[in-house]
């Protein structure tokens, strides 16, 4: 059963013993505050032995007591490196309460990929005397609560279930939360509470400060920023060239994190973007590869590939299915249609099935982990040559000139080739080439502005567009695998028919094509200087 989901938005006030919550309904848009309402909560945080997930702003926790009990998983902040002077939004998911022990499948399918292997276990107990103020509008609505907090926290021996770390804390703090009002409340309410006495936070969550941490959080076991967010570019356009690379490639690794509950859960186009992010990866480490120690580089590029290849043969194959089920509805319904979807589906549809039955063997592999934690090494301490010094707008458009080259070079080829197979390979490479000059594209825009972003575009176009003609090439291979064309019968004549369609739709992409290039021809020539 999936897990119910919802999105917080709150933030949060260091408060003294003595401090009396100010009259709230004098705040704009309030129209009066509830009455009061008191409720004790007891709370199991979970985490592993050098708590991972703490490190990574995550929480896990099973909590009794109040509204809302239940297994509760918050997972990083939406909008990264604002610290607690900024409203967190943060997407929290919600799984009964089950077994006090037992983490919910449901939650943990969300962690994997930051845990890689690990196991958790209960690390602190909180207990929290919760006053809650809530806010009203004129007409009623919730816009908001003001939790009045008193917490006891006890650490807990790692690995040793119960047992507790003599000596523990207690503190006191305000969390307001929205419910249905707008983030303009903030500002004011902000304003009242500290003249009440509240002081922004010293802590990103309760558990963060039961554990010792304060805003930052601690370092992950390999030393990546503590909520895994994207660094600034510092120096902006003056950057050196492996300071952009490694702005980009943290957007990426990021995204794959994301995407990889997602994949585990079959959900729409969680494979397609982690794969994509996969790809830009491997573009940039090609693209860049000079600027770092070899063998490190080429043994990610190598364990990329072999993901990307995992991730593309579901993804192919929905792509395949989806596209013939398509043509297919657009045939007048009949016994031949029914025959031809049926074989579609067992052939299609079958492959499919193995290709993500390998791709979640492959996501819980040790291969896999040990892949996260290198990218995420390579992003923390990229093995940059001493002697590569270049200033990352040099590089970066060098890096685009050479990777437009190589597509013009392909297009030559690709007009040389023997109609055929021939031929659609030839575009196809045309179409990896515009994939790769997309993706370095995309990192001289961190520093090249809007031109880079123009070629990207460009080549992003011819992609597409070959995309479309490929997508068409492997159908018809499919439908003459399929559809035996020595056979008399009514499910041989519809697969004719779509084969047809798909040289019809070859045809027409590879007419967009040659338009495509004409009009960008000028652009990608130039390049981004």
């Amino acid at each position: 059963m999936k897990a119910s989901q919802g999105l917080e938005i709150e933030k949060k006030y260091d408060v003294d013993d003595d401090a009396a919550v100010p009259a709230l309904d004098s705040l704009p848009g309030v129209a009066r505050a509830g009455a009061p309402h008191t409720a004790v909560l007891e709370a199991v945080y979970f985490d592993t032995a050098r708590h991972i997930l703490a490190s990574r702003r995550i929480t896990l926790r099973r909590r009794t007591g109040g509204t809302d009990a239940g297994w509760h998983l918050k997972l990083p902040p939406l909008e990264s490196g604002g610290g607690t002077a900024e409203p967190q939004q943060r997407r929290e998911l919600h799984a009964p309460l089950g077994q006090p022990g037992v983490v919910p499948d449901s939650l943990l399918v969300h962690i994997q990929a930051y845990l890689r292997g690990a196991a958790v276990a209960p690390v602190v107990r909180l207990e929290t005397r919760r006053t809650t103020h809530a806010l009203y509008g004129g007409d009623g609505t919730n816009l908001a609560d003001l939790a009045d907090d008193r917490v006891t926290a006890e650490r807990l021996h790692p690995g040793k279930g119960e047992g507790s770390v003599p000596g523990g804390q207690q503190w006191r703090e305000w969390e307001l939360e929205l419910v249905h009002g707008g983030p303009e409340l903030f500002a004011p309410a902000e304003e009242l509470l500290v003249q009440a006495g509240a002081r922004p936070a010293g802590h990103a969550s309760k558990l963060a400060r039961a554990l010792g941490g304060g805003t930052g959080g601690q370092s992950t076991h390999n030393g990546s920023a503590p909520d895994g967010s994207t660094p600034d570019l510092a120096a902006g356009k003056k950057a050196p060239a492996a300071a952009v690379v490694t702005v980009y490639l943290a957007g990426q690794i990021q995204e794959v994190l994301a995407q990889d509950p997602g994949v585990r859960l079959e959900e729409p186009e969680s494979v397609h973007n982690m794969r994509s992010a996969v790809r830009r990866i491997r573009s940039a480490l090609a693209a860049y590869r000079k600027l770092y120690t070899a063998r490190p580089v080429r043994h990610l590029r190598d364990e990329l590939k072999w993901l990307g290849q995992l991730l593309g043969g579901p993804r192919d194959a929905e792509v395949l299915l989806d596209r013939l089920r398509g043509h297919l509805g657009e045939l007048p319904p009949g016994e031949g249609v029914a025959a031809a979807s049926d074989r579609v589906e067992r052939k299609v549809g079958g492959a499919f099935d193995d290709g993500y039955r390998q791709l979640q063997e492959a996501l819980r592999s040790d291969r896999y982990f040990r892949l996260l934690d290198e990218l995420e090494a390579f992003r923390d301490a990229p093995p940059v040559r001493s002697e590569a010094v270049a200033r990352g707008r040099r590089e970066s458009a060098k890096a685009v000139d050479k990777s437009a080259r190589r597509l013009r070079r392909s297009h030559k080829a690709a007009t040389r080739a023997r109609r055929g197979t021939d031929h659609e390979n030839a575009l196809h490479q045309v179409r990896k080439d515009a994939k790769r000059l997309r993706h370095v594209a995309e990192t001289a825009a961190l520093v090249r502005g809007r031109r880079a972003g123009k070629v990207a575009k460009a080549a992003q176009r011819q992609q597409k567009i070959l995309g479309d003609f490929h997508d068409a090439v492997i159908a018809r291979d499919l439908l003459i695998t399929v559809g035996s064309r020595q056979e008399q019968t009514a499910a041989a004549a519809v697969f004719a028919a779509l084969e047809n369609r798909q040289d019809e739709l070859m045809k027409d992409a590879e007419a967009k094509y040659r338009k495509a290039r004409r009009k960008s021809r000028e652009l990608l020539r130039r390049g981004v200087l």
